[in-house]
């Protein structure tokens, strides 16, 4: 089977694994640091068949659940040819906005949000990998053998939005 990695930072690490295990597609995940020899992040490894996930629903999941205009986050690939889609998707979210406000008879009005001073900047990085470290077996579905732990994100509910069909 042919398969196809990609990495991803933001947000805790153990949680982004617990998030990718279970979509369609993916193979593996492993939590471990990115780019250990410059300045190291904590992030996850996504092995996935690109005949059942796109790299593209793939950054989906990512950004339902991390914000990346309010924390730090990354997108590495470790292939030129993925830098493409990797960066349009990052512009994308980059450059979206919200609309201008609308008068009641669809006229456009002055709104500060639409001042590019007042934009909301995107903080998510995409950047070519150059090494990951896997952490050791004991870091690897902590939250599947420590249900117990408080996440930020609420599982259950994300299971039930994210549907594959």
């Amino acid at each position: 089977m042919y398969t196809k990695k990609i990495y991803f930072s933001g947000g805790d690490h153990r949680e982004l694994q617990e998030v990718f295990v279970d979509v369609p597609g993916v193979v593996n995940v492993l939590v471990g640091s990115i780019n250990a020899n410059d300045q190291s992040i904590d992030g996850v490894e996504i092995e996935f068949n690109p005949k059942k996930m796109d790299l593209s629903m793939l950054m989906d999941v990512l950004f339902a659940v991390i914000d990346p205009y309010t924390q730090e986050c990354g997108v590495y690939y470790p292939s030129g040819e993925d830098e493409p889609q990797v960066e349009l998707h990052l512009n994308f979210i980059a450059n979206r906005g919200r609309q201008p406000a609308v008068a009641c008879v669809g006229l456009t009005i002055n709104d500060p949000i639409s001042n590019p001073k007042f934009a909301r900047k995107c903080l998510a990085r995409a950047a070519r990998i150059r090494s990951f470290s896997a952490f050791d077996e004991d870091q690897q579905h902590y939250l599947r053998r420590h249900p117990e732990l408080k996440t930020a994100i609420d599982f259950t509910k994300l299971k039930t939005y994210l549907r594959f069909n």
